[in-house]
């Protein structure tokens, strides 16, 4: 179990720019780019969240109601357009047992609203935990390949996206903001530092101690 996060954020936050991950306020348009950026760069994604953007508005109700091949030659240009043109759909569908209301579904036990969303198909761990995190106000770890990366470098190797998140011990006192800043943190720093050896021996942050308890 990893159990200075909190040290790691503190170090994190005396190395690198303090701004926002996400260049929006709008949280459906984070939440499309959220299920679009799978498998693919943010270029790409920003092509298809102008298409959805010109055509609905990002509005809840335009996009479910939007047929499945208008749909798709919306997200075309994020690739994979058809099943990410079904888990839109699926997702959809169900914030709409809501409304379309976030801050009532964010009002949910974490715990119970994160297992709902891994219930929809094409919603996986990381994307369920972006959501969380970016969409509606919780607070928890991003455990991406950058983070994988970067924690084996640091010392603690896992075998993947839930292995590593379960070894995390996640404190109350990093809130949603924190956990934001973390996970872009952790991305950027990775885009800068992961490249090859030599750059990660020349990063700020490679002499940082884990401390680790079984």
């Amino acid at each position: 179990m990893v159990t200075n996060i909190e040290e790691l954020y503190e170090a994190f936050s005396q190395v690198m720019e303090h701004r926002r991950w996400w260049d929006t306020d709008n949280k459906w348009e984070i939440l499309l780019g959220a299920v679009l950026v799978q498998n693919t760069n943010w270029r790409n994604v920003d092509y298809a969240l102008t298409n959805l953007a010109d055509a609905t508005q990002f509005s809840p109700e335009k996009i479910l109601a939007l047929e499945k091949t208008e749909l798709q030659d919306l997200i075309r240009p994020s690739g994979f357009y058809k099943g990410k043109s079904e888990t839109i759909q699926r997702l959809f569908a169900w914030l709409a047992k809501a409304q379309f209301d976030l801050g009532l579904i964010a009002q949910q036990d974490f715990s119970k609203l994160r297992k709902e969303l891994l219930t929809i198909k094409g919603i996986g761990e990381e994307t369920a935990d972006v959501l969380l995190v970016y969409v509606f106000d919780h607070s928890t770890f991003i455990a991406d390949k950058y983070a994988q990366r970067i924690f084996e470098n640091l010392g603690f190797l896992s075998s993947g996206y839930k292995d590593l998140k379960q070894h995390i011990f996640w404190p109350e006192t990093l809130d949603t903001i924190k956990a934001q800043n973390l996970h872009g943190w952790i991305i950027e720093y990775g885009q800068i530092y992961l490249k090859n050896k030599d750059l990660w021996q020349s990063g700020p942050l490679n002499q940082f101690k884990l401390k680790l308890s079984s």
